[in-house]
């Protein structure tokens, strides 16, 4: 049996894709019920976050574990198998060893160091095991995952590459300001109770919010959460829990809001931010820009337009007529529609005889549009060529027009601060237009996570990571040979055994004293010939490529492949009651 792994990340899929690919918990279970009823695999493992979705397995071949695998996981999440292998990446043996302890590492995060990871690695195996589809090889594969990643955080500065996705999304919305400082006496609204909602509440209250409200579909997680963070000796906050039909009322109230829920639909459309923000703004809540949607129009223009983010608007488009002048012979009306006045675009829309003539125009110059016309398309193309690069140059080709002032008002400075740390995403992608919100979501932490700069620390982490995977390879090649070496002293046992008694029928007057003393005698003799032999082979079975020394020894003694089976089957049982049993 081998370890494979086939997954998507935020590395290998847009965020789109990892939305309609994530997984609700019902259908996390399915999965990996049906990945151990599928005859490729006999363990399975989900690794599930908000950036990642990743199937572990053992299985006894590759490529049909692969199509299995593949297969199992467009069926649950519903994205087409066409679709979704361009995305899919796979890794087999040591390379997916080597990746889950780079994921444990914080290596393979979205921000780079962050240690929330781990609990998600715990709790994919606390799924796996409460399901009883992680046998010996996942258990000891995720538990030495974990041991790697505190590893890591333990001896090397991983911790200063990069934060928690909370603490990144805060800098994001603080736009390069200290986070303290922006966060100081704000008012806060957690929507969700679970492990990054609470560290959301964690992270805002040491920041120095002023208030946090928990809104949760289920109170009682809500009402603890306020608790904790009400009880907190390291903060002051002021904490309260609300159900989720508040939501709409405490958003007109807070300064900042944090969500992070596992539900399928959007929690904060654009209309219910729209009217949060409506009232503290001075002018109307759609954005600044000419073409952009009315608040109330934002979810349906998001089908319709190019989502357009907060910080970045087009210019502003002229009346078709503008800049033109008496005997100019430039007619904007005849611009093909779309187009503006300003640079190529202007120039691809009309014929090189208009535009010289427009240039000759300029330069008080006069041009027979007969003569012209004459010309051939090769001449009109490089006279085409010569003005757009002119064009490009002065940002826009030469005429004579008259300044007119922006149309477009400017965007007004945020007064509701949104941070969507869910996938699929939880706030609206529209809300991206509002004047007066800035929105940070998965999808602008992907991008400016990939500008951050990596710690000198890193290479250190990786150094880790190679050692502990050649280590945990060699500890699996070891083990794997152990049933064998045990079978064989099984073996030998029996051998000495049926000897003695076989003595004993040819020398009845035997006495007891003697009768130990051979018996013993015989036990060393059998100990020692096997010693060197069994050690040697365990040494040889633990270095790469070391897995066929098991069967040339149950070949070379003739062991029975049940017996080696059922000696393997008697050690996973006791590795189970231990783990049942729990630490002392």
């Amino acid at each position: 049996m081998s370890l494979l792994v086939v997954g998507l990340s935020h590395r290998s899929a847009p965020v789109s894709v990892l939305e309609r690919a994530s997984l609700n918990a019902d259908a996390q279970f399915k999965l990996l019920q049906d990945t151990v009823a599928a005859e490729p695999a006999t363990e399975a493992a989900l690794l599930a976050t908000c950036n990642r979705i990743e199937l572990y397995a053992d299985v006894d071949k590759f490529h049909a574990g692969v199509a299995e695998l593949s297969t199992l996981l467009a069926q649950h999440s519903g994205v087409g198998l066409e679709e979704l292998t361009p995305y899919l990446y796979v890794h087999y043996e040591d390379r997916a060893v080597h990746h889950l302890f780079s994921v444990a590492c914080g290596l393979d995060s979205m921000v780079v160091g962050e240690g929330q990871i781990l609990g998600q690695i715990k709790d994919s195996l606390a799924i796996a095991q409460e399901l009883h589809t992680a046998g010996r090889l996942l258990n000891d594969l995720f538990q030495q995952a974990l041991r790697v990643g505190k590893r890591a955080h333990s001896e090397t500065g991983i911790d200063r590459a990069g934060q928690s996705l909370v603490t990144f999304g805060l800098e994001q919305l603080s736009a390069g300001a200290d986070v303290e400082t922006w966060a100081r006496g704000r008012k806060a609204l957690v929507i969700g109770a679970g492990s990054m909602s609470s560290l959301a509440a964690a992270t805002l209250a040491r920041a120095g919010v002023a208030e946090i409200v928990v809104a949760n579909r289920t109170p009682a997680r809500a009402e603890r959460l306020a608790q904790i963070l009400t009880e907190g000796d390291d903060t002051d906050v002021l904490a309260r829990a609300v159900p989720m039909d508040a939501v709409p009322l405490e958003l007109t109230r807070a300064d900042v809001a944090v969500s992070c829920t596992g539900a399928t639909g959007l929690v904060l459309p654009a209309d219910t931010v729209a009217a949060a923000v409506d009232g503290r703004l001075p002018g109307p809540a759609a954005a600044g820009n000419g073409d952009a949607p009315a608040a109330e129009d934002a979810p349906g223009a998001a089908d319709r337009r190019t989502t357009v983010r907060a910080d970045q608007r087009d210019t502003p488009l002229p009346p078709a007529g503008a800049g033109a002048e008496e005997s100019c012979p430039l007619d904007l009306s005849d611009v093909q529609a779309g187009f503006s006045v300003h640079g190529e675009a202007a120039v691809a829309g009309m014929d090189a005889a208009t535009l010289e003539q427009h240039s000759a125009w300029v330069d008080n110059g006069t041009v027979d549009r007969r003569e012209s016309a004459r010309r051939s398309a090769e001449a009109d193309a490089a006279l085409i060529t010569r003005l757009a690069a002119a064009a490009t140059a002065v940002g826009r080709i030469p005429e004579r027009r008259i300044p007119e002032q922006p149309t477009g008002a400017p965007r007004p400075e945020p007064v509701l601060f949104l941070l969507d740390l869910a996938m699929p995403r939880d706030v609206d992608a529209a809300v991206h237009r509002l004047a007066g919100v800035r929105l940070v979501d998965i999808e602008s932490l992907a991008e400016a996570s990939a500008d951050a700069p990596m710690a000198a620390d890193v290479d250190q982490v990786r150094r880790i990571v190679a050692a502990e995977v050649t280590a945990f390879g060699a500890a699996q090649r070891a083990a794997h040979i152990t049933p064998t070496v045990v079978a064989l002293r099984s073996m030998a046992a029996d051998v000495v055994a049926g000897e003695i008694t076989r003595l004993e029928g040819r020398l009845p007057g035997l006495d007891d004293r003697h009768r130990a003393e051979i018996t013993q005698t015989v036990r060393r003799v059998v100990d020692k010939l096997l010693h060197a032999p069994t050690v040697r082979v365990k040494q040889l079975a633990a270095e790469p490529g070391g897995a066929g020394y098991a069967d040339a020894l149950r070949t070379l003694f003739d062991l029975d492949a049940e017996t080696v089976a059922s000696v393997s089957r008697a050690v996973e049982s006791t590795e189970e009651k231990a783990r049942n049993r729990g630490p002392a």
